[in-house]
């Protein structure tokens, strides 16, 4: 199995909105090309930072298939379809798999709510990986849940099911990264879930990122995971000073809202703002954004 699966980088693209709060899939595929373009080996559409919560099944499956007429053939395209409930999980999957050939992943997120034990992750993940031949991200993110996948949970899985191949670990704890690296298969794909703690995390074993800064290019990333994988880690840590403020800025408020508006500032694309219940960006937070990009020289 190659490793990092699915490349290094993984952008989790946002969602760019008309006016009406309606989606610009035009946009949106352009988008998808352009982080091709500045820095990004996969996109993977419809996670949470894509807004995927607020929509319908019919505007799921336009947004899959424009990306896929723009950018399918050129890099991995992964789809977020994990929610809350097994069995509407393991039909949308099967649909993703069925109408869109270009799709070659799936990130399914630990049910979030229903606060499920070990055994109940477990079961969910199995039926999953049981239904689809597609390639499966497991997604552990405690603080949008509220319930934590451990590294032992993760590890049963990845050797039981041969196409459940990586792990976005986003519970922001680097003790976890490295019992998730001490536990799994030597071939699984541990990704950072956070864009900040990508140089700790492959100190200890992850390959790669899926990441929300990447959304305005995937330069200052890069650069810090070059310098570590050539064993220049004084400038991998300089790197990463410059790097860390400017991927704090974009949760100065509650993801999407700052990226959203990064983007309309510094990329060719107007995002549109948030669908409710977030809102645009606030002036305060606004004002720290736009800080950290001019210090980032971006603005």
């Amino acid at each position: 199995m190659q490793k990092p699966y699915f490349g290094r980088l993984m952008t989790a693209m946002i969602t760019c909105m008309n006016e009406d709060g309606s989606i610009n899939y035009d946009t949106c595929a352009a988008h998808s090309e352009w982080l091709l373009e500045n820095g990004s080996d996969a996109i993977l559409v419809e996670g949470t930072t894509g807004e995927t919560p607020t929509f319908t099944q019919e505007e799921k499956l336009a947004l899959i298939d424009a990306v896929c007429k723009r950018i399918g053939g050129k890099a991995p395209i992964i789809v977020g379809a994990g929610s809350n409930n097994t069995a509407a999980t393991v039909a949308y999957c099967k649909e993703i798999e069925e109408k869109f050939p270009d799709v070659k992943g799936l990130l399914i997120v630990g049910p979030y709510y229903n606060k499920p034990t070990q055994e109940g992750f477990y079961q969910h993940f199995a039926a999953i990986a049981k239904a689809t031949k597609l390639p499966i991200i497991v997604y552990n993110v405690p603080g949008r849940t509220g319930t934590n996948i451990l590294p032992a949970t993760v590890a049963r899985l990845a050797k039981e099911f041969d196409n459940i191949v990586a792990v976005k670990e986003a519970a922001g704890n680097v003790s976890q990264t490295a019992e998730l690296y001490r536990l799994v298969p030597e071939d699984f794909s541990i990704y950072s879930g956070d864009d900040g703690l990508i140089l700790p995390f492959m100190a200890v074993g992850a390959v790669g990122l899926i990441s929300v800064l990447s959304n305005i290019g995937g330069k200052p990333l890069n650069d810090v995971m070059d310098a570590f994988e050539a064993g220049n880690v004084k400038l991998a840590a300089d790197l990463n000073k410059t790097m860390v403020p400017l991927a704090n800025a974009m949760f100065v408020e509650s993801n999407p809202i700052p990226i959203k508006a990064a983007v309309t500032k510094v990329t060719p694309f107007n995002a549109g703002a948030p669908r409710l219940p977030l809102v645009p960006i606030s002036e305060a937070g606004e004002a720290k954004l736009d800080a950290a990009l001019k210090a980032a020289g971006l603005l």
